[in-house]
């Protein structure tokens, strides 16, 4: 918000809608209806109202599995997703007996992998801490396979054929880019 008017403007719109929603018996449940801040710190006290009750305010909120933070930095939701896939490495880890990198990598692939890489478009992170975070468990997922626990990272990428999660996420980018051109 800019002004004390475009405080005044959305509390209108919210009004409209719940009237909007009263009229095509279509209700929200305001309980779950919360409000984030961005922008200019002196005009963040605002509160806003649903059916006449007040809506909490929060720093940060997921949505649709991406955590949102009134910064719009992305480091919350790298830790969790760093948290989720570190959970599932260590699964992995503990659940199979027979070790190959076949199967290593298909797990992988399958249950680590999204945690890291889900809707990276909306996320993806900008600081360097939260790139060597994320980066951090596939390098921990390469020293699982065995005879390549020695190796230098880079290697054990290239003898697995696979890219840096960097690498994937720009190609991502870029893909997305290429599709809105197209």
């Amino acid at each position: 918000m800019t002004s004390e008017k475009d405080i005044v403007s959305l509390q209108k719109d919210l009004d409209r809608l719940i009237q909007w929603a009263d009229k095509w018996q279509m209700m929200f449940n305001t309980s779950k209806c919360k409000a984030v801040h961005f922008g200019k710190k002196e005009l963040n006290n605002a509160d806003y109202y649903m059916s006449d009750q007040r809506r909490t305010t929060v720093t940060e909120e997921k949505d649709l599995g991406v955590v949102i933070s009134s910064d719009m930095k992305s480091s919350q939701h790298c830790n969790q997703a760093y948290s989720k896939a570190s959970t599932m490495l260590a699964m992995i880890n503990r659940s199979i007996v027979y070790k190959n990198s076949e199967n290593l990598l298909r797990l992988c692939k399958s249950l680590v992998r999204p945690h890291l890489e889900y809707c990276t478009a909306a996320w993806s992170p900008h600081y360097i801490k939260d790139r060597v975070l994320l980066e951090k468990v596939q390098w921990r997922f390469t020293r699982m396979v065995p005879g390549l626990k020695k190796l230098p990272y880079e290697e054990r990428l290239s003898e697995l054929e696979l890219w840096t999660l960097e690498e994937r996420r720009v190609r991502a980018d870029l893909i997305e880019a290429f599709k809105m051109v197209r």
